[in-house]
């Protein structure tokens, strides 16, 4: 199971109404980690549609051991429909590759987006991934058998 970690600092309407997310879109930014491999996750926990789904982080994040500017992905940068319950995850690195490579480990992530309505949304996420640099893992060894059984 994926560990998950995000701190919320701002949700704003601004019409600076109280609702129930039930009422509306909620979308989020994570990081999860999962058998050693990094994803970023945009994430639509509320029960609405939310629209023009837009993410944008503090530091450029390199991943594939450096090589790919995975925040400057167009995912990030105009999702139009994400439904309810449903979600994103790209793939970042692994995580000992990500590390090696020195990327920053102290992220922003900012995603806006609207309902339905065209009533906007914002709202910003601290991560840390330096709490995933010690943990540990187990990595599945290739089989020798074949998935049916049977020799080819």
């Amino acid at each position: 199971m994926a560990q998950r970690k995000a701190q919320r600092i701002t949700r704003k309407n601004p019409d600076q109404t109280v609702e129930h997310s039930s009422d509306r879109p909620d979308v989020i930014v994570e990081f999860l980690f999962d058998h050693g491999l990094f994803f970023i996750s945009v994430n639509n926990i509320g029960n609405q549609p939310a629209v023009g789904v837009s993410v944008e982080f503090d530091k450029k994040i390199a991943g594939l051991g450096g090589t790919k500017d995975i925040s400057a992905l167009p995912i990030f940068k105009g999702i139009d429909f994400l439904g309810p319950k449903r979600e994103i995850a790209v793939f970042l690195d692994a995580s000992d590759s990500y590390f090696q490579s020195k990327q920053p480990t102290k992220l922003v992530a900012r995603v806006s987006y609207s309902d339905r309505e065209k009533r906007k949304y914002e709202a910003t996420f601290n991560h840390d991934l330096e709490i995933y640099r010690e943990l540990t893992y187990v990595v599945s060894a290739p089989s020798d058998k074949t998935d049916s059984g049977c020799a080819h």
